[in-house]
């Protein structure tokens, strides 16, 4: 995981990676640094888990730092972006991978059930994209969404979330337009 080499391919590039405290998310975090990229690891409530990737990072001799933000929250979207050009200076890369997932039989969703999903998988990956383009520079920069094939192959109590995931793919092609 050196981040000193420029000759890696992302050498000199700074990497937001929302939802990367632990699993998708922190293996994509630790093969960008590993790449060259800077990382933000961005994390909800797992900060020891946070901590931890961004160990393992700079021990390989990358460069990370670990930033609290509720991806649901437009206010916490802001922070986080203002705290990693303050950190970094730049913007390069977005991956938006937070996102949550609650079961319930359709007797018991509610309304909080269903945006606290919504906001999170769908709204905060919209608003995360729209304040990653006001921070690409003029070389532009990367957006890239994380979905799920769980639509694909619906099962019981999964409702709502079977509902957002897929919105992602053509919420990504509608973005890349």
């Amino acid at each position: 995981m050196n981040n000193k080499n420029t000759d890696q391919k992302l050498g000199g590039k700074v990497a937001l990676v929302t939802g990367a405290s632990k699993g998708i998310g922190a293996s994509i975090a630790k093969h960008l640094a590993g790449e060259g990229a800077a990382v933000v690891v961005n994390y909800h409530s797992g900060k020891s888990d946070a901590d931890r990737v961004v160990t393992e990072i700079t021990r390989g001799g990358g460069k990370a730092i670990a930033i609290q933000a509720n991806l649901s929250q437009k206010a916490d979207i802001d922070r986080l972006f203002v705290e990693t050009r303050k950190a970094f200076g730049r913007l390069d890369i977005l991956v938006n991978n937070a996102g949550i997932y609650e079961f319930a039989p359709l007797e018991n969703v509610t309304e909080e059930h269903f945006h606290k999903q919504f906001n999170l998988n769908v709204l905060g990956l919209i608003l995360a994209s729209q304040k990653a383009a006001e921070y690409f520079d003029s070389a532009g920069g990367c957006i890239i969404n994380i979905g799920s094939g769980a639509g694909l192959n619906p099962f019981p109590g999964a409702s709502v979330y079977i509902a957002t995931k897929p919105a992602v793919d053509p919420t990504t092609k509608a973005l890349s337009k």
